[in-house]
């Protein structure tokens, strides 16, 4: 098939394109590198099935061209990570909900295209239990409008009702999925992924910087199952209006990321624990747990996720060391 990924020179959109890639399928990837990188893609450049071309998602002409063309759009291009939104919360907004309403009206209009919508475990917000595990169908608890934090969760909830719409309305083929702290070798830790940050301050004797008391924890997830679960999803014909929850339901906690990655390279990092306003903005809020409940993804795919958190930091170390 014909494959358009945006945001496919980011990190998970570029593991997505090599996938693609040894499947024997043809990808066009679109990208204005705000924060992918073209090093995620060099290694691309030469297969005669891939196509890059370096442009936002908001130039209509090059959209209206690229999609006409593809079979199937893999929509991943988003302002990504805390850090990066809170320090750029106009282009953030701009891009996930004008970029979104772009690309699903162009796939509706020129031949009802198949979307496959990334957004995000955000869309849950606040949670205070550590042994719940999100539905798909769940409420949503969010902070104030006040918090620039919590309009990255209000553009990905915009993102699902459009998608929503457009499948209910015009039958147009939509999937959802809402990745669930992505991991794995290529990531940085320029926007406040937290593993990355920690591995490279670890390798570089620098103190490890834990935001808030560290007790706080996340499921991760290896890029390779995010991957693999949504290429499963997207072939898949009854997945069309659903969303789902995309993850591993094992949580661990920060303090325990930090501790485990400086005890795996042997550093000498101090591990220091940082407030949240002095690492972000004030009023910052957080959560302090978040658990994907992944029966709907199994059910409909028979996925489960093949790697573990400790196998992450293996992989995100190595990546960092070469």
């Amino acid at each position: 098939m014909k494959a358009l990924i945006t945001g496919g020179a980011g990190f998970i959109g570029s593991h997505l394109a090599r996938k693609l890639l040894k499947k024997r399928h043809r990808v066009s990837v679109v990208d204005n590198l705000s924060t992918g990188t073209i090093d995620n893609i060099s290694d691309l450049k030469k297969n005669k099935n891939f196509r890059f071309y370096m442009d936002t998602i908001l130039n209509r002409r090059i959209m209206k061209n690229l999609i006409s063309k593809a079979d199937i759009v893999y929509h991943l291009a988003a302002a990504v990570g805390v850090k990066y939104i809170i320090d750029n919360p106009l282009e953030s907004l701009e891009t996930n909900i004008r970029g979104t309403e772009a690309v699903l009206e162009l796939a509706n209009k020129l031949g009802k295209k198949k979307v496959i919508l990334a957004s995000t475990s955000e869309i849950y917000g606040k949670n205070t239990s550590h042994k719940y595990s999100f539905r798909e169908t769940d409420d949503r608890v969010l902070g104030s409008t006040m918090i620039t934090r919590w309009s990255y969760s209000c553009s990905k909830a915009l993102d699902e009702f459009l998608a929503l719409a457009y499948y209910r309305e015009k039958k147009l083929p939509v999937v959802i999925l809402r990745y669930f702290n992505t991991c794995g070798p290529g990531q940085t830790g320029r926007y406040g992924m937290v593993i990355p940050r920690f591995v490279r301050q670890a390798a570089m004797g620098q103190p490890i910087t834990v935001f808030g008391d560290g007790k706080q924890t996340r499921c991760f997830t290896h890029v390779y199952d995010t991957v693999e679960a949504t290429f499963r999803l997207s072939l898949n014909r009854r997945a069309e209006g659903e969303v789902f929850n995309v993850g591993r339901s094992r949580a661990v906690s920060i303090n325990y990321l930090a501790k485990k990655i400086k005890e795996m390279l042997g550093s000498g990092s101090k591990i220091v624990h940082v407030p949240y306003e002095r690492a972000y903005e004030k009023g910052f809020e957080d959560m302090r747990h978040r658990k994907p409940d992944v029966t709907k993804l199994r059910k409909f795919t028979g996925f489960r996720p093949n790697f573990k958190v400790d196998d992450i930091l293996k992989d995100v170390i190595n990546y960092f060391e070469e």
